[in-house]
């Protein structure tokens, strides 16, 4: 059994705050605040915040060859978070559920960019780990986009999807 979270995550907090800012449209803010996080956690701070942040910035970031660092960094730091981790924060929560999102955005990152080769193997990598997905709403909308970003990848069609986190509205 998964012991109860001690309390509060002031990190996680601060995050949500700033994701909660940049989708509120006050994106240059909300860069600002994560990027300072981001100092104040650093490269070996606890994975699950740094997932969570470099996941979410990637997002405020309208050109893919700023957002494909974000989330390289998410996705490299979401291969050192444990399952226990993952549920101190949430007992919802699974770690399988990271991935579909994870390659997702990549494989949409590199199609952007015309790199069709390296946005299938990620497209094949969400795909494969779509299972993971819970079911519901939240599930639902991932593996539709992984079905649009196949489908684009196919086409060679390095058009902004406009469901897409980041893109203009």
């Amino acid at each position: 059994m998964t012991a109860a979270p001690a309390g509060p995550d002031p990190t996680m907090a601060a995050i949500g705050e700033a994701v909660a800012e940049g989708r509120a449209g006050d994106i240059a803010s909300a860069r600002r605040k994560l990027l300072d996080l981001w100092s104040a956690i650093g490269v070996t701070g606890d994975p699950l915040h740094r997932c969570s942040l470099a996941h979410y910035l990637a997002d405020l970031h309208e050109d893919p060859a700023r957002a494909i660092a974000w989330d390289i960094r998410a996705l490299d730091a979401a291969d050192a978070l444990t399952e226990q981790r993952v549920q101190e924060h949430h007992a919802s929560l699974h770690i399988a559920g990271f991935y579909p999102s994870l390659h997702l955005n990549l494989a949409d990152d590199y199609r952007r960019l015309g790199s069709f080769e390296a946005a299938a193997e990620h497209i094949n990598a969400a795909e494969a780990h779509a299972p993971g997905l819970p079911r519901g709403p939240y599930g639902d909308l991932l593996r539709g986009a992984v079905r649009e970003v196949a489908e684009a990848i196919a086409r060679r069609d390095r058009t902004p999807r406009a469901a897409a986190p980041g893109s203009p509205a």
